[in-house]
Order: structure tokens, then sequence, then C-alpha cells
């Protein structure tokens, strides 16, 4: 049967069978204006290209899609189905028949305005950028500023670009400090040099809040959670935890959030724009806007983000040594409630190779949420399930992300290879995987967030106060790689309270004997408070 049908793909036309297949999973990239490097627009292009077609769907590289398929179904999944596959391949094999001319398809049409027509909000980015004709991939963040009266419900995002042949990928986040507008055209032009801005400490300076005192803000981390700015330093660490807005990557249509889910946009932030850039062979001008499509009113069940590792690794322990071809992090989370999962996705940079998310049920039997076999910074995406997936409380939430460091790694952005730790810029790392839940009874998301908040303070304070674990934590923002972190290394909700603290000698830079000295003061002041934990 399987010969049969093998034969019938080989008997396969464009017009019959190819052109479809192309038209919904290659036309989206491979046309007039867009990132493929080539248009797949007629018969004639498909044939001129058929050559390297065959070698990148056979190695999977194309179409992009990095999640390896199990039980689970994605809603956006952009890969070819095996049969599709097979046929594709085959009618490359026996020569790419036309079939008959006239019954080729009509490729479908491609809106030039807003996707999902007019958005509520237009908003556009601080100045302009100019991409380069050739050289390097960049990496910029920009920001949309906001000056919002009040919270907004967001359904989708979608994004216009004004240099979109140069467009690679582009991930959005939330920023409620200001430091983004502080950080934006610090270097002399548009934007945040890098991916300045993620990572850039916002989780931290929210753990370390502004009580009353930095030992006594430490202790209401550690401790009883009593004073009167638990409530504003728990909002301000929902907010980052949440902050992610998801992204966009050329040709794909962005799609809003099922029933009413919606995201949070909190009064007071702004949109940051982390972008790629893939320089197009032509200087191009980018002045992006950002479409908002907004709910009418909030939803019956709000999303909660839970990022495993937190702070995309910041307190993981990612220290990677020149050479090392398998290095591991690994973190979990237990859900205190029942959850239906919506969504998934992971973030990490080069020399990352593989990340998986495991939901262990109460019973035993494992769901692989996310299994990315071969990671690849440039497409990083936002996977949706078909169907949300239900997970009972006590159920075991595992990260797994490996990274290869060695001189065998194609993707190090080092050579010879060099040491490697957690750090905002691309040639750093970080690794983490969120997913996106909400509670199966909204009457229990605040025992979901709580948790959640408690996870992060968990991974940062044990960093804080385990061995060498703040000093190592901290030198991770030490920029120019100097040995000693420079307030101006350091994002300014951390630098106050943590110079406050730490700079005993008052010259502006911590050395190592100072945040020694302060891992055993901290150290010390945990194991004090151990005994006060209700």
């Amino acid at each position: 049967m399987y010969g049969e049908d093998r034969d019938k793909k080989s008997e396969s036309t464009y017009a019959s069978h190819v052109a479809s297949i192309i038209h919904n999973k290659c036309l989206s990239c491979h046309r007039a204006g867009q990132v493929g490097p080539f248009p797949l627009s007629t018969y004639e292009e498909v044939c001129r290209h058929s050559e390297t077609i065959a070698v990148v769907v056979k190695s999977g590289y194309m179409p992009p899609w990095k999640p390896v398929h199990h039980d689970l179904r994605y809603s956006n999944d952009r890969s070819l189905s095996p049969p599709d596959k097979e046929r594709l391949l085959a009618w490359i094999e026996a020569g790419c028949p036309e079939g008959d001319r006239a019954s080729i398809p009509t490729p479908p049409e491609f809106p030039a305005e807003w996707a999902l027509g007019t958005p509520d909000m237009i908003l556009e980015m601080t100045g302009d950028f100019v991409v380069p004709a050739d050289g390097p991939d960049l990496y910029r963040s920009f920001v949309f500023p906001l000056a919002l009266p009040e919270d907004v419900w967001v359904k989708a995002v979608e994004l216009r670009s004004a240099a979109s042949s140069s467009m690679h990928h582009a991930l959005f986040f939330l920023d409620d400090t200001g430091t983004a507008r502080r950080m934006d055209g610090s270097d002399g032009k548009a934007g945040i040099a890098g991916m300045g801005f993620l990572g850039g400490g916002l989780d931290a300076g929210a753990l370390l809040g502004k009580g009353a005192g930095p030992l006594g803000r430490l202790a209401n981390r550690l401790g009883n959670r009593t004073g009167s700015e638990q409530p504003n330093q728990e909002r301000r660490i929902d907010q980052a935890l949440a902050r992610g807005l998801g992204g966009y990557v050329p040709g794909t249509i962005p799609t809003p959030l099922p029933g009413d889910y919606a995201m949070q946009i909190s009064q007071g932030s702004d949109i940051v724009m982390q972008t790629h850039f893939h320089p197009s062979g032509k200087p191009e001008v980018e002045h992006a806007k950002l479409g908002l499509y907004l709910a009418k009113q909030p939803p019956s069940k709000q999303l909660v983000n839970i990022q495993i590792p937190p702070m995309f690794g910041f307190g993981a322990g990612i220290d990677i040594p020149a050479g090392q071809s398998d290095f591991q992090i690994v973190d979990e989370f237990r859900l205190p409630i029942d959850v239906d999962a919506i969504g998934v996705g992971g973030h990490a940079h080069y020399i990352c190779k593989t990340m998986r998310l495991t939901a262990i049920l109460p019973d035993g039997k494992e769901i692989l949420l996310l299994d990315i076999a071969d990671w690849d910074l440039d497409w990083q995406d936002r996977y949706f399930f078909e169907n949300a997936v239900s997970l009972p409380a006590k159920s075991l939430l595992r990260t797994e992300i490996h990274y290869d460091n060695s001189s065998g790694n194609p993707e190090n952005p080092y050579s010879p290879p060099q040491r490697i730790r957690w750090g905002r810029q691309s040639n750093d790392e970080m690794g983490s995987i969120t997913l996106t839940v909400v509670a199966t009874q909204e009457s229990k998301r605040s025992e979901l967030q709580d948790a959640v908040r408690d996870h992060f303070s968990k991974a940062i304070v044990e960093r804080f106060t385990s061995g060498e674990g703040l000093q190592r934590m901290l030198m991770q923002l030490d920029e120019d790689r100097d040995g000693k972190l420079q307030m101006e290394e350091v994002p300014p909700r951390m630098s106050g309270p943590i110079f406050g603290i730490l700079d005993a000698d008052r010259d502006g830079g911590l050395d190592a004997q100072e945040l020694q000295k302060a891992s055993e003061m901290l150290r010390n002041l945990r194991g004090g408070l151990q005994g006060n934990r209700p």
C-alpha cells in the first residue's frame, strides 16, 4: 500500500498538488518585499529553486518550525505534514511536472495594510534606525511609548516594519519602570544596542523593593512577608513576570488569543520590541508601528505566565566554561492548583542546543509541552496549543536546557570558544521556558500567582545567599568583564539598593572582596530568618 501511495505522490503536478503546498507554507515569506531570499510566486520560480527547496525541506530547515511533534498539536503550526513533505520531494525528484497550467490555483492575497483590520491603538517607535545594506546581523531594541490612563487588555499585537526586507524576527516586552526610555538612544542611535533591555534587572529590582531598609526588605522576602510595601512589591513582581507580549516572525499572520483571553498592559508601561535584523543588500530605515487589538472587557480568566527558570535564567547558574559541549540547567515548578495550559515558548541565545518542558502529573504520566531538539535563536516563537492542556494540581513542570560552548558548535559566537555567562547581549546566554496558563477555577488564581512569586523569589534569594552566589550572579552584569561591577552596569532599579548595601569604600564599584563580604552577611541573615517562617 505504501508503494502505491508513493507512486501516486510521484505523479503529482504543480497544478494538482504542489502549488497549494507552496502557497500555504512558503509564500508568506517567499514573495516580493518579504524576508525570503527569493520569491516562489510562480511555477517558474519554484522550478528554478527546486534543488534548494529539496535540501532545506529534507533537513527540516524549512519551513521554519522548531518544536518536535509528540502527542500535542499547536494551532499556529507552520511545519509540513509528512504526506506533504513526501509529495513535494517526490515531485522535485520527478522533474517538477507542471500539469494543466489553466488549473493552477490562484495565489492567496496578502493584506497590504493591517492583517487583522484597523487596530484599536497604533503605536510608533521612537526615532528612526538605519539598517545597513550589508554586514553582520543586528540585534536592537526599540521603545514604543505609551501614556495609558488605565490598564488595558490586548487580544493581539501586529507589527508593521518599515524595513521588512531586513526584519528577521521581533519579540515584544513591557517595561513599567521607564528603564527602556532612559536607555533609548544612549549610543546616539534610535533604540537600545543588542539585547540590553531584556533581563535588565527589572525583576531583581522588584524583589529588592523600596521598603524599610535593604535588609528589612530582604527579610520580608525570606520571612513572613509583612510590611506596607508588600502589596506593591508583589504587583511589581507580577508585572515583571508577565511582561512578554509575544513576537513576530515574517510571513506569519498574528493570531488573537482564543476565547476571551487577553494580555494585560498596565498603566504607565511602555512596549519594547527586541529586533533581529538581517541586512538585505540595500540600506533600509526602520520606523516600525505596532497595532494593538484590545478586548472590550477584562477576560473571565486572567493569563498567568510561569517562567522556568525565572528571569530568563538570571539566577540559574549559567556560567559555561570554554570548550564544554554539554552544559545543562534544570529548574522545576509544582502547580498548587488545577490549570489549563494555553501556550508555551522558550528563550535563549546562540549556544543553546536543546530545551524541553515536561509536565509530570501526580499519577506519573508525562506530557511533553515543548521539545526543541535543535534550538535556533533566529526562529524562536510562541506556540499555542490546538486544545488547552489540563494539568492537575501537584503536577511538576520541569525545564531542561542544554548548551554547547565547544568549537564543534557552528553557532558559537566565539572562535576559539570563551567562557560564556548569563547576560543581556546576544553573545552572552540566557535560558528559560514560559508556560502560559489560566486557573481552572479563577477564584484560585491568587494561589498560583503566590506560588509563581515564591518560585521567583526563592531562585534569586538562594543565589544571593548561597556561598559565592551573590558575587557570581551580580558579576553576570559585568558587561566590560573587568572583574568589577560599576554602577552604570547595573539597571537603575537595582543600583540604589545594591550599592547602598555593598559599596563599602564608596568608590562607585563593587569588587570581589565587597561582594564576598555581602554574601557572608546575607547568608547569616538567611540562616537567622529560617526559623521565623510560618
